[in-house]
């Protein structure tokens, strides 16, 4: 605390010195010792001296001792402080670190850290195959040829295409009897799946190409995909959805790609694919289940909704119905998938029937020599209990849009919004 008088209590601060003078010099002397000598007893310390100048500057050691003293304490509050400072200043800097890594952690994820796209990560993978031994030089310069005039033109290779699938399920059951009361079917629709330009993060993308693989097939849609009669590559339905971006559908998902998704890993979801669609004319809608509907972390209404999407064209009482529906496209955090039909058993329940872009050729092959007892439909078969994540949304197409509806959803995508099923 501050220093106080010696004689009085007061508390005197640094006017110390002044105030003993001014207030108690009378003080300073003290009676003789009896040899005649005058002593001076020093206030602070009580040492006598025989001399006021003595005593004086004895004292004035005493408040120098003092100021310095409070000098040291205001230099280790400024010490501490100055150390609370850099403890301050090296939290937050670990902190922008910690974020920054976040950020590019979550950057590299969906794609945008630009460490290049679809062509970048095709050669980089045929390359590791070459250094392996698992692929020959000369399949490697024929295959980027190959790859660099697919994406020249715009067009898929259709290395990954599995073509007839939906042809193979409508045998398939027209012969089993066992536990399908009825079955549902999309029109024909070509399975994609990632390829080593875009493994990891291309299911959007594939899923996009078989649902135009089922367009294309439609005559009602052949006026909207006049200039799109080939499956693009993925690098062209980037530029595709960066088009409808520039026609002013959903700025605010744009604005999260930086309007760019070329020459990026971006992962798209439902918004880019209601975008892309819309901007061809293409008229469809988002739906979300936000939420389960059912016990465990089901969603029976997304299970309802399918079916009531496929069944609207009630042909009565057939067991296959072969729709001319398109597929649906199918989101959950991370991975997108398509729905190409649905089943109802003969106990009532639904099991959805499902495109996965993560299944290879190989496997889908085996759909195409159905065995009787149907062991390969395990790879399409989806029950409820299957389809557990937080929530879904899904893209489902119906029909064509005039250029004026068209127009009318583009203003309406400042806020695109999807119907939310409760």
């Amino acid at each position: 605390g501050l220093p106080e008088c010696p004689f009085c209590g007061e508390v005197a601060g640094r006017e110390l010195e002044a105030h003993v003078r001014a207030r108690h010099g009378h003080l300073l002397g003290a009676p003789g010792t009896g040899n005649g000598e005058q002593l001076y007893e020093c206030p602070m310390c009580s040492l006598t001296c025989t001399n006021i100048q003595i005593l004086e500057e004895h004292v004035d050691l005493h408040l120098e001792e003092h100021n310095f003293s409070e000098d040291g304490n205001i230099r280790d509050l400024e010490l501490a402080q100055q150390l609370q400072t850099e403890e301050d200043e090296r939290q937050r800097s670990e902190e922008e670190k910690r974020e920054r890594e976040e950020f590019k952690k979550l950057q590299r994820q969906y794609g945008l850290d630009n460490s290049g796209g679809y062509k970048q990560q095709y050669l980089k993978n045929m390359e590791k195959e070459v250094d392996r031994g698992s692929m020959q030089p000369f399949e490697y310069h024929k295959r980027k040829a190959d790859m660099m005039e697919c994406l020249a033109f715009g067009i898929d290779d259709g290395k990954t295409k599995t073509s007839g699938v939906i042809e193979a399920l409508c045998k398939y059951y027209q012969n089993d009897n066992k536990d399908v009361r009825r079955v549902w079917l999309s029109t024909g629709v070509d399975h994609f799946h990632s390829s080593l330009g875009d493994r990891g993060w291309g299911c959007g993308y594939r899923n996009f190409q078989m649902l135009l693989s089922s367009l294309l097939q439609n005559s009602l849609y052949n006026d909207c995909l006049r200039d799109t009669t080939l499956i693009p590559s993925i690098p062209k339905i980037q530029s595709m959805i960066e088009d409808a971006w520039r026609e002013g559908f959903d700025p605010h998902g744009a604005s999260h790609f930086n309007n760019r998704l070329r020459g990026s890993k971006a992962w798209i979801g439902a918004c880019e694919i209601y975008s892309l669609l819309t901007s061809l004319r293409i008229k469809c809608q988002i739906v979300d289940f936000h939420k389960p509907t059912g016990p465990m972390g089901t969603h029976p209404r997304l299970f309802e909704w399918v079916l009531h999407y496929y069944s609207t064209d009630n042909e009565a009482g057939a067991k296959i119905v072969c729709t001319s529906k398109p597929p649906i496209y199918l989101q959950h955090q991370g991975h997108s998938r398509t729905v190409i039909g649905v089943e109802e058993k003969k106990n009532k329940t639904l099991c959805l029937l499902l495109f996965d872009p993560g299944c290879p050729s190989q496997e889908m092959q085996k759909l195409l020599k159905q065995t009787s007892d149907g062991t390969s439909l395990k790879l399409l078969r989806k029950f409820l209990g299957s389809l557990k994540e937080k929530q879904y949304q899904i893209v489902a197409v119906d029909g064509v849009l005039s250029f004026e509806e068209k127009a009318a959803r583009c203003r309406a995508s400042e806020v695109l919004t999807s119907e939310k099923i409760p």
